[in-house]
Order: structure tokens, then C-alpha cells, then sequence
């Protein structure tokens, strides 16, 4: 779907379907008086018959001599409006219209002024639930001609002074799209090959973008043990996406951006149950998110540069699978006993967030569905972020609240150290049932040391129910702290 900015008056609007708020108790609506006198006199019967009275939630779709849809939906009271309520208003709305013939969609919604959320946190708020809802996954699905996703351009009405958020926001939604891409599509084709094509197809796009792959060979030359040791039981071979955008002057030390990229995930040796094993084509959603926040910076060209890392790998048990037991070489150097291994994503991050320093980065984030536990501790809510670098939590926090893709901060406090200790290695690499996931924190942080660096948990985020899949979180999040760290 195309989203666009518009100054347009809404009576000379002619998209197929019109999106107008309306807050409870209002007696009356400028928007529908504009559009005609018949519009208003229905909506006034409406609400004196309390057919419609403005609450959150309620819709009402009238129609036009033009043949428009205008859909008006109820805002509940100004002072009480929450993100979450109109991120959900606009969600609805556009799931709605993509349910009908229309083809293109203007959204008024931003015309009113919120008692409650600043203007330009409302704009990301209204593009991002509208995006969010359009979304349907087709990519392996065969539909009938009038069964298909018809909605093609969502107008956005807002002032001029406002359309440099719309355009952020834009950014944003394409970005969270990617990712859902990734994350929806089957283990069978979204390999660790597929990964790399993608990628490669995003370099061919933008002419400040550049793109690596290392392949298994050169990182088993490199000394990529840990990585390589969770992929040594595929026949699909693990792949090192590297790509780096340039948005400044290239002296500037980049953001590093690593995603945990396990294209599928059985457990290894330590097998998953079998029952919901196929939700494991989402633990490549860090992966994902760290691709869609990239698509995001490159389509909005911030003054930033970005360096987006993606080990690639599918962890499947066969005779040449990693065991519990072994003793791992990481690329640092430092030597892993392996007790689970189904605690993979940790042994490929630790390979690539030390790969990720020899580029000198400013800051580096990473980003996987690491643990059950993280969903456990903040449900479907909230992501987790753990870090020992001071303010930096608070940064990604902020970010995230001014695009309602929240998180949370989890210690990271030494005394849980000692549980990733063994006799046979430097490490475990697990930390046994307390703390699953600030534990896994800490494997992380014995290879980001000295380093300006936060790990973030998306477990319960990044993915939901098999209805929804993908979520695309936190796409919006990494990219409005991009765009607070470039000013």
C-alpha cells in the first residue's frame, strides 16, 4: 500500500473511502457538515437515536450521492484518548477498508487535536496502525480475482508542518512490512540463502547501501565457531549478511544493528516438542527486525550510518548436528560448553557481536527471540532490553514509547554471572531455569565488553498467533532511535 501526505479538503477528496473521527458527546462534526447536508443530517439521527455515539471502538459507515464510503469511528473522550486507542482506532479502520472494494483511502483522523498525544506521536501512531491493519500475507496463497488485497493508496490529511513525520512514518511502515515478510514466510523458502537475496535486492535498490555475505567457508576460516557449530546439522549452509549504510560522513563511527537469524529452529539435539514446532520460522524475527529497520533508515535517507549484521543459520539435529557436551570455540577466542542445544541463538549472536566490532561502531544493538522466559516475565507487551551502559536503556525505551513499540529493562547485574559458570569451558551456555532471560543477557555481555552495547529480547513481541504471525516489532522502535541518535 502507497501512504502519501495530503492537504486536501475532504469534500474534494475522491478516494473511495473517507476516515473521520468523532469523539463522544461531540454534538457536531465540521468534516461530515463539508462533505454535505445529507451526511450531517444522518449522522444527527444517528446519534439522537444512539445508533452511534462516538465511543471507542464503534464504527459507522454512511455513503455519499458520489458513491464514497465515509466511515466514521468513534474516539471515546479527547482527554482520555490513549496510543493504544488510536494506534487500534486506525488499525480497525484500515483493516475494514481492506475488506471492501475500495482501492484507495484518505484518513482524516489527524484532523482533530489530541488533549493527550502530541501531534507528531499521533501522525506515527495513525500511519502505523493504518499499514499495520492493510497487511495481509499472500506470498504462498492462491486467490480468486475478487478475492484479492485491493486497497493500493492510503491518503494521510495533516498539516504541511506535520507531513516530515507522515514521511517517517512511511518509512517506518515499509519497514515493518519487510519484516513481516520475512518473518511469515516458510522455513522451506525463507532459508538462509533467501535471507541473503533479500538483502541483496535492498543494496540493488539504494546507491549509498553496500552489501557482504560471508559464506560458510570463509567463516570457518575466520574462526566462526560458535555460529557454525549450530549449523553444521543443515544442508541449507549459514550465510553472514552484512550491510552497510552510509547516510553521513563516512568517518562517523556507525550503529550497529545485529539480528538473530535462525531461519528455523528444531532444537538441534536438545528437540523441541513437536507440537507448535512450526512457530520456529519465526526465530529468525530478529533477523527480520534488524532488515525492516534498515529498509526503514535507507528509504527515509537519515544523516546516520548504519551497519545491519545477520547470521543466517537453521539449527536441525543429523549426524553431524552439534551435541550437549561439546566444547565450542567462539570467533572471540573464548571457549562455550554447550548444555542445550536449543540455546542456539546466543551461540550465533556471541560470533557475530564480535565480528560487529572490527567496523568500530558507535553503539551496537542486537536483537533475537532468545528466550521463553522474556515472554513469560512481559507477555506479548513489551520487549526487554538489558544493557550495562548507562542511559542507553532509557534511550531505547523512549523510542520505543514514541511509537508505542514498548520495552522494558531487565538487570544485568553480576551476581547472575555466576550461573553461566562450568569446569569445562570459559562459559555454559545456559544459565539453568532462574532468570532465563537476563541470563542469556549475560552470555551476550561476556562479548560486548568494553563495548556501548544492548541486548533487546523480542520474543513475546516480534511475533503472536498463527492468525497474525509477524508483527514486525520493534521495526518502529529501532527506527525512531535511529532517528533520535542522527538528530
Amino acid at each position: 500500500m502507497k501512504i502519501k501526505a495530503t492537504i486536501q479538503n475532504i469534500a474534494d477528496n475522491a478516494a473511495d473511502l473517507l476516515i473521520v473521527g468523532h469523539f463522544q458527546d461531540q454534538t457536531d462534526n465540521a468534516l461530515i457538515t463539508a462533505l454535505g447536508s445529507e451526511l450531517s443530517a444522518q449522522l444527527s439521527q444517528r446519534l439522537a437515536n444512539a445508533d452511534f455515539t462516538g465511543k471507542n471502538g464503534e464504527s459507522l459507515t454512511l455513503y455519499n450521492d458520489k458513491g464514497q464510503h465515509i466511515m466514521i469511528v468513534g474516539l471515546g473522550k479527547n482527554d482520555k484518548l490513549t496510543q493504544t486507542a488510536l494506534y487500534d482506532i486506525s488499525h480497525k479502520a484500515s483493516a475494514t477498508a481492506a475488506k471492501t472494494r475500495c482501492k484507495t483511502v484518505a484518513t482524516y483522523l489527524l484532523s482533530d487535536t489530541f488533549e493527550s498525544i502530541d501531534a507528531d506521536q499521533a501522525v506515527k501512531l495513525v500511519v502505523l496502525g493504518s499499514s499495520h491493519g492493510e497487511y495481509r500475507y499472500e506470498d504462498t496463497k492462491n486467490f480468486k480475482e475478487d478475492n484479492k488485497h485491493n486497497l493500493d493508496t492510503l491518503e494521510v490529511f495533516a498539516d504541511e508542518n506535520l507531513h516530515t513525520y507522515i514521511n517517517q512514518a512511511k518509512a517506518m511502515a515499509e519497514g515493518v512490512t519487510a519484516a513481516r515478510h520475512l518473518g511469515n514466510n516458510p522455513p522451506n523458502i525463507a532459508n538462509p540463502k533467501y535471507i541473503a537475496k533479500f538483502a541483496e535486492q535492498i543494496a540493488n535498490k539504494y546507491d549509498n547501501v553496500e552489501l557482504d555475505v560471508l559464506n560458510h567457508k570463509q567463516m570457518k576460516k575466520m574462526g566462526m565457531g560458535a555460529l557454525l557449530a549450530v549449523g553444521q546439522g543443515s544442508h541449507n549452509k549459514p550465510k553472514m549478511v552484512v550491510l552497510k549504510y552510509t547516510g553521513t560522513d563516512k568517518k562517523q563511527a556507525p550503529v550497529a544493528l545485529v539480528g538473530k537469524g535462525i531461519t528455523f529452529d528444531t532444537g538441534g539435539i536438545s528437540l523441541k516438542p513437536g507440537a507448535n514446532m512450526d512457530e520456529m520460522k519465526y526465530d529468525m524475527c530478529g533477523a527480520a527486525s534488524v532488515i525492516g529497520a534498515f529498509v526503514a533508515i535507507a528509504e527515509m535517507q537519515l544523516d546516520i550510518n548504519l551497519l545491519t549484521i545477520v547470521p543466517a543459520v537453521e539449527n536441525m539435529p543429523d549426524g553431524k548436528a552439534y551435541r550437549p557436551g561439546d566444547v565450542i570455540t567462539s570467533y572471540s577466542g573464548k571457549t562455550i560448553e554447550v548444555l542445550n542445544t536449543d540455546a542456539e541463538g546466543r551461540m550465533i549472536l556471541c560470533d557475530a557481536l564480535t565480528y560487529a566490532q572490527e567496523f568500530k561502531p558507535e553503539v551496537i544493538l542486537d536483537l533475537a527471540t532468545l528466550t521463553g522466559a522474556c515472554v513469560v516475565a512481559l507477555g506479548h507487551q513489551a520487549s526487554a532490553v538489558m544493557t550495562k551502559t548507562d542511559g542507553l536503556a532509557q534511550d531505547v525505551i523512549q523510542a520505543g514509547l514514541q511509537v508505542h513499540d514498548r520495552a522494558w529493562e531487565l538487570p544485568l547485574w553480576d551476581e547472575y554471572q555466576k550461573q553461566l559458570d562450568t569446569s569445562f569451558a570459559d562459559m555454559q551456555n545456559i544459565g539453568g531455569f532462574p532468570a532465563g532471560t537476563i541470563t542469556a543477557g549475560c552470555f551476550l555481555s561476556r562479548f560486548t565488553e568494553g563495548q556501548k552495547w544492548a541486548h533487546i529480547d523480542i520474543a513475546g513481541t516480534a511475533w503472536n498467533n498463527k492468525k497474525e504471525g509477524a508483527t514486525g516489532r520493534p521495526v518502529a522502535m529501532l527506527t525512531q532511535y535511529l532517528i533520535n541518535q542522527a538528530g
